[in-house]
């Protein structure tokens, strides 16, 4: 058959499965409607857009793409950061006894209200963070609609008390691992996509029982009383407390009120590392875990066995890698290698693409956040040009004639980049394409440059899979995930997402982010109890011991029984025993 009826065969297939999976229990999820963000009648486009208002407290939201005026939030005191946790201790209580099945019910209806509300979430998502609708429907809708898919069908199996083994001396003991919830976790979430990282840590939060808190940044404010709308429309619709869901919006020297508070049982940050050491320093004060995922600078290896019919294949997948969001992407390619034949190469398919990039809030790549990076860009750019690298496209911030209130940086394409460089060792978090050219392609010249930064989130290998160098590459590289012929598709499959390093630790996603919320409570009972088969503590070991020696002796023989190395001894152990009773 052809490639494309194979393809729409999957897809059919993979449809009825998951409707068969997601949707076969408790039948039809509950629709419900929640108001959408309005914008202010009149446009006002800010000539100097900025989140501080002189003179205000407040918070300014406004559209990156175009400098438009959204709207003015206030930012959450430490009184009303109180009050949110209590409201969400109070709703925890009766959420914790609900079952696996109440809560795939609510995810059934909030992943019904995305999958019919798509276009909505995403304009709503680009406005108020500058990303095209393209990247907002794959970076939003379709990563929180697969999590969301995910958790309703794996995520009682991922908190399903496990059994565990036992031994020779326990082996009238039955052994598990229970996963209960915390409490009230807390998240304090990135601005790059401001639906899915509000929204994801939710999802696991409270399938795992507890309720959540989540501080959303200043830089995104404005959409995410819509989005915590969308959550709690779900909860409330199924008769459960909205309260489950807190968002808050501060200023940064308010949210260690936050971080610091001893009703947060665990904190998940995504970030940056210098915000983190504050975060985790205040955390420290109550003891408080921390799951840290802090960014990277993610190399995409591009070795000589991909092949001439591939080549294509992949340079499109470094584009989308590189300038999705505008490079503001925790998962981004900031860094290619290749050895020289096909470092080449490279270059010349991907200059031309880059130069032919079009900005703009409806084109090809769309605004960043702020303009408060843009020198630091420029600056790593122009110093990499002056020790020896060649800037072929972009390198500047741009004005989009259009919006040019606008906060545009041109794609950029940097190539004879060295691994010692500033800008191959600093996470860029904009759309720059840095090429690095390797001596050769053995596994360790590639590896050399790769683990080079410290940074150690994701990264991505081409080459074809007879290449002893890939699975060499694969298993030598500092990183928490590695896609093979392939980008970013780890968190597509909700593997376990994080990193080594400079990237943080803990991971969020899959069973292990699941069970990370959760207190792991070891449980050993008896399993014959009822025929009176229990641990008795033997006469030589009770109190007062009769005799130090035998009864070492006797505690010597159940050890040599117990773990023995071999037969003789496990019978000496016996006789041990035997002799010291």
């Amino acid at each position: 058959l052809p490639k494309t009826v194979w393809t729409f065969l999957w897809i059919g297939v993979s449809v009825v499965v998951a409707w068969y999976m997601g949707f076969g229990e408790n039948g039809k999820p509950i629709r419900y409607r929640v108001p959408t963000p309005k914008t202010p009648e009149k446009v006002e486009i800010l000539e100097k857009p900025a989140i501080k208002v002189s003179g205000s407290t407040a918070i300014q939201c406004y559209a990156p793409a175009t400098g438009q005026f959204l709207g003015l939030v206030n930012p959450s005191t430490p009184n009303a950061i109180d009050r949110a946790i209590e409201q969400a201790q109070e709703a925890q209580t009766a959420w914790a006894k609900t079952s696996f099945r109440d809560r795939r019910a609510v995810l059934r209806s909030i992943l019904q209200h995305v999958l019919d509300n798509q276009e909505e979430i995403c304009r709503v998502a680009c406005l108020d963070s500058g990303k095209t609708m393209v990247d907002a429907q794959l970076g939003e809708i379709l990563t929180t609609t697969e999590k969301l898919m995910w958790t309703i069908k794996y995520g009682e199996r991922a908190l399903r008390p496990s059994r565990r083994p036992t031994n020779l001396l326990m082996a009238y003991k039955r052994n598990t691992v229970h996963y209960e919830p915390l409490g009230v976790v807390a998240a304090l979430v990135s601005w790059n996509y401001p639906f899915h990282n509000l929204v994801g840590p939710a999802i696991s939060a409270l399938f795992a029982g507890n309720a959540i808190v989540a501080k959303v940044s200043e830089q995104t404010a404005w959409s995410s009383t819509y989005f915590t709308s969308i959550m709690r429309g779900a909860l409330v619709a199924h008769g459960h407390s909205p309260a489950l869901l807190q968002t808050i919006a501060c200023w940064p020297q308010t949210a260690g009120h936050l971080t610091s508070h001893p009703a947060i049982s665990h904190i998940t940050f995504i970030g940056s590392r210098p915000v983190c050491h504050k975060v985790a320093a205040s955390a420290a004060k109550v003891l408080t875990p921390v799951l840290a995922e802090l960014g990277g600078k993610d190399v995409s290896v591009v070795l000589d066995s991909v092949s001439k019919r591939d080549l294509g294949r992949v340079v499109e997948t470094l584009l989308r890698g590189s300038f999705q969001a505008s490079g503001q992407n925790c998962i981004g390619i900031e860094r290619i290698v290749a050895p020289p034949a096909t470092y080449s190469k490279l270059i010349a398919l991907l200059e031309p693409r880059v130069r032919a990039l079009r900005l703009g809030p409806t084109a090809d790549v769309g605004a960043m956040i702020s303009d408060t990076s843009f020198a630091r860009l420029e600056n790593l750019v122009d110093d990499a040009v002056r020790d020896g690298a060649r800037l072929l496209v972009g390198g500047k911030r741009f004005t989009h004639l259009q919006h040019p209130s606008g906060h545009y940086f041109a794609p950029t394409l940097l190539v004879d980049v060295k691994s010692d460089m500033a800008i191959a060792q600093e996470e860029c978090f904009g759309p720059i394409m840095v090429l690095i050219c390797a001596e050769s392609s053995t596994a360790d010249a590639v590896l050399s440059l790769a683990n080079a930064p410290l940074y150690g989130l994701g990264s991505s290998v081409f080459g074809s899979e007879s290449d002893p160098a890939l699975k060499q590459i694969v298993k030598g590289l500092k990183a928490g995930m590695v896609a093979i012929n392939d980008f970013g598709t780890t968190y597509a499959v909700q593997l376990p997402f994080g990193g080594v390093g400079g990237s943080g630790y803990g991971r969020f996603a899959g069973d292990e982010g699941l069970q990370g919320l959760c207190n792991l409570k070891s449980v050993c009972e008896d399993r014959f109890g009822w025929l009176g088969i229990r641990t008795a503590i033997p006469r030589p070991l009770q109190y007062p011991v009769p005799d130090q020696e035998t009864s070492w002796r006797f505690a010597k023989g159940v050890v040599e029984v117990g773990y023995g190395t071999s037969i003789s001894r496990k019978i000496e152990g016996l006789r041990g025993i035997i002799r010291n009773s």
